[in-house]
């Protein structure tokens, strides 16, 4: 259980942000993903409230948000934009028991570059739920706990799956995350101490509220009736190879599988070509990622990199890509100098580690 009991005021609760490996798109047809929690997180300090109600404010994002304590508040009303996530979180632990919050302020800081693909808005929604839990005194297991923050993010118009919010509740230091997400088991898997993660940001931030990720996700539900399975986890690649949505999210779970046996296995050399199979499904069968996504891949590849694909959603955002530790460093400066040249824009790269579990902070 994460709820602790009597939280006092300038208590700080984090959740972290997420960078999948493998196995975008597979979440909301019960399939298997494979991300792994980051050191880059959301913070959320409580201080006693200064109005009736629960007034936010952020570091990075402009505005301040005042929502009902009672849940009233329809997060679609709220502005600025991102206050809709503060009134989605109270609504969702009102459905979890909770009758109302005590008037609280909150001071929202993130470390995760928003729009990026490494689940900003997820971070600030784990980060509130599990926040407004310990305050509203509810006890409730990790999964509970995600189908919260979940239902927190669909109310801002968002129809997303749950890995995000598992990974970052059942995040495990040093190890990435085999998710499945029809039976909502999380498998931990150590990560090769002497194996790198880079990320690095296309500079083209996507809002999947104003994507095509519902148009993709209503298309895979459409391929799931007309094949009479309950979702494409079900299907065989024969029954969808002339279906490119569904012949990709069939295939990514394929993927994801021999990804996972890999990484038990020691067998980085497996990694590569896999994440780059990856990529190139989700670029043609899929049509979500993009000229600067394509072109970071193609230059970590160039650089040295042993495998590298578009992260999350699409439709901008941010490349992973794997590599030798101490050659971490090295690849970020090439493939930046590759991708100003390209795009003249300046690209934001970083190494990632796989990051702690949400919760309150010691």
């Amino acid at each position: 259980m994460l709820a602790r009991p009597e939280p006092t005021y300038d208590d700080t609760w984090r959740a972290p942000g997420r960078v999948n490996l493998i196995g975008d798109h597979t979440d909301y047809q019960d399939g298997f993903c494979l991300p792994m929690a980051i050191d880059r997180e959301c913070r959320v300090v409580v201080t006693p409230g200064t109005t009736a109600g629960i007034r936010a404010s952020s570091a990075q994002l402009d505005g301040t948000v005042d929502v009902a304590i009672d849940g009233t508040t329809d997060p679609g009303t709220v502005a600025p934009r991102w206050g809709r996530f503060v009134a989605g979180a109270v609504r969702a632990l009102r459905d979890l028991g909770a009758t109302a919050l005590p008037p609280v302020d909150l001071a929202v800081s993130s470390t995760v570059p928003a729009g990026s693909g490494l689940s900003s808005s997820t971070a600030l929604t784990v980060a509130l739920t599990v926040a407004f839990a310990d305050l509203a005194g509810i006890t409730a297991g990790r999964v509970d706990l995600a189908r919260a923050a979940l239902a927190a993010e669909v109310a801002t118009g968002v129809p997303g799956g749950l890995m995000d919010q598992l990974a970052a509740l059942f995040a495990t230091p040093g190890h990435a995350l085999l998710l499945d997400c029809r039976k909502l088991h999380v498998d931990p898997i150590p990560m090769p101490r002497a194996l790198g993660v880079v990320v690095v940001h296309s500079g083209e931030p996507r809002t999947l509220a104003d994507s095509a990720y519902a148009e993709r996700r209503a298309a895979c539900e459409a391929a799931a009736a007309r094949l009479g399975v309950p979702t494409l986890r079900d299907a065989t690649l024969q029954q969808v190879r002339d279906d490119p949505r569904a012949r990709h999210v069939v295939t990514e779970n394929a993927r994801v599988l021999e990804f996972a046996a890999a990484l038990r296995a020691g067998d980085v050399g497996a990694l590569g070509p896999l994440m780059l199979a990856s990529h190139a499904s989700l670029r043609d069968d899929f049509e979500v990622s993009t000229p600067a996504l394509d072109a970071i891949v193609d230059a970590c590849m160039e650089h040295g990199a042993l495998g590298a694909r578009l992260t999350g959603a699409g439709f901008g955002g941010c490349v992973v890509a794997l590599a030798q530790r101490n050659h971490a460093d090295d690849l970020l400066a090439k493939v930046a100098r590759s991708v100003r040249a390209i795009t003249g824009g300046e690209p934001l790269g970083f190494s990632v580690r796989p990051g702690a579990p949400a919760g309150r902070m010691d």
